[in-house]
């Protein structure tokens, strides 16, 4: 009957009751498959209750407190019900894991794992899937390595689902010809597979080996779907490829019955308004079959800054703040798109805004994974116990960039201050301090990775090209 009423998640407290009359409260076995029907029918309180008066309680019990907290995103108290765990099997690893991941908390999953291989407890598929995942998060290149080795020995390169979080994890680390590797090593491949490699190749800008990549796809009779048009349409995106995106936008429902999601929408706003055609993207727009969301018109902004287009700025902005007026990243795209015009009245007036509505501009922040560790720098960061070894690192490189022509971009600070203020922010952006940190603690030609929370300044891109060059190193 527990069973029965679980399958179709009926409430529990009648056949509870009914174990409770019958004296049958001491069988594990029963009290196991009540605090299950209590978490399937959503009934969390009662199942808590009953799994804190069971006098008995096996693994399989704990897991199941365990997988519901992580469906509920309960961290905190799924972390302290994992420590007080008396035994603790592979699944109840993989389970942390997953639920770190699944709650955009990486670094705390490598924790996790690195306890686990500390107990000697052998992963399996599902914790390689969960680890990977969090390497790709984190960019930590070192333990995704090892990762795969580890699956390689362990047979588990037949594993799809294993073979497709390798490749987001070469790709999301910026390491392309790796993830390559991988694809044309599988033994078999789906959907899911094409469509990661094609959005990673789009997104590292490779475009054009991206839509080659789809030409073979559909010669090898894949059948396409809707994150591979994602993919396309990036692709395009990059590339300033109007036409084609057009193209691959009217055939996916014309070729391949594939309704348009709000994704695909994005991803034509964003095509036209890379490309300055701020006004088509507009029109593009008001002729949706759906409602646009923020993603929709942040792309349109995100050109007019581009394009200095203060007026469409506006009108973008508007929808913003009706749609999603507690996101920050919009009013500072506003307020740079001011700062550029020199409306400084302006920026005021939106600062003020950010003020009234309680909206505070997330900190830029930089993380960089070295011997498995991650370290994460914001900016004008002076906290890290190497901090005059970076301050000494970061003056000869400024040295040696300035003989190159390198002069500070400070039309990125949006701050009416003088220009040598300006001068000393962006200089000590978090991006520059965790490439030097990077310089610093590793070999001379090992690639130097970050992680940015947010976009990468003009100012930022243009040094760490400059670096690059500087110290023959490759910078993702």
């Amino acid at each position: 009957m527990i069973k029965a009423c679980t399958k179709l998640c009926l409430g529990g407290r009648m056949i509870h009751g009914l174990v409770e009359k019958l004296g049958f409260q001491s069988n594990l076995f029963l009290q196991i498959g009540l605090v299950h029907l209590y978490v399937v029918s959503g009934e969390f309180d009662n199942a808590r209750q009953l799994f804190d008066k069971m006098p008995d309680r096996d693994v399989v019990t704990w897991n199941i407190m365990i997988k519901d907290l992580i469906k509920r995103g309960n961290v905190d108290e799924l972390y302290g019900l994992f420590t007080t765990m008396p035994e603790r099997s592979v699944r109840s690893w993989t389970a942390m894991i997953m639920g770190f991941v699944q709650n955009g908390k990486p670094k705390e999953a490598i924790d996790i794992f690195n306890e686990m291989e500390e107990e000697s407890v052998c992963p399996n598929e599902v914790t390689v899937v969960a680890v990977l995942a969090a390497c790709a998060d984190l960019c930590a290149l070192d333990l995704g390595k090892r990762i795969h080795d580890f699956s390689d020995r362990s047979g588990f390169k037949q594993n799809v689902r294993v073979c497709n979080t390798l490749l987001d994890m070469h790709i999301k680390c910026g390491c392309v010809e790796s993830a390559c590797n991988v694809f044309e090593n599988m033994e078999h491949r789906t959907v899911v597979s094409w469509s990661v490699m094609i959005q990673g190749l789009a997104v590292n800008g490779k475009g054009e080996e991206a839509l080659t990549l789809y030409s073979k796809m559909i010669d090898s009779q894949i059948r396409p779907n809707a994150v591979t048009f994602i993919g396309l349409l990036h692709a395009c995106s990059h590339m300033g490829m109007v036409q084609e995106g057009h193209k691959y936008f009217i055939s996916m429902s014309k070729d391949y019955n594939i309704v348009s999601q709000i994704e695909h929408y994005g991803c034509m706003v964003d095509l036209l308004s890379r490309a300055g055609l701020l006004n088509e993207a507009r029109e593009f727009i008001n002729t949706m079959h759906i409602k646009p969301n923020g993603v929709v018109w942040g792309a349109l902004l995100g050109g007019c800054r581009v394009y200095k287009n203060v007026e469409l700025a506006e009108e973008a902005i508007k929808h913003l703040l009706e749609l999603d007026p507690l996101n920050n990243g919009y009013y500072i795209v506003l307020s740079n798109i001011y700062a550029e015009a020199k409306r400084w009245e302006d920026v005021s007036r939106v600062r003020k805004l950010m003020r009234e509505k309680g909206v505070k501009k997330t900190p830029g922040s930089s993380s960089i994974s070295i011997h498995g560790v991650v370290h994460e720098f914001v900016a004008g960061d002076e906290s890290h116990p190497q901090t005059e070894a970076i301050k000494e690192r970061w003056e000869k490189l400024l040295e040696q960039m300035r003989v190159r022509g390198y002069v500070p971009n400070t039309s990125v600070i949006v701050l009416d201050i003088e220009e040598n203020e300006k001068v000393k922010f962006v200089l000590r952006h978090s991006e520059k301090l965790a490439v030097v940190f990077g310089l610093i603690n590793t070999r001379n030609g090992t690639p130097i990775r970050i992680v940015k929370n947010l976009r990468v300044c003009e100012d930022c891109h243009v040094a760490l090209k400059m670096i690059s060059e500087i110290v023959d190193r490759e910078i993702v």
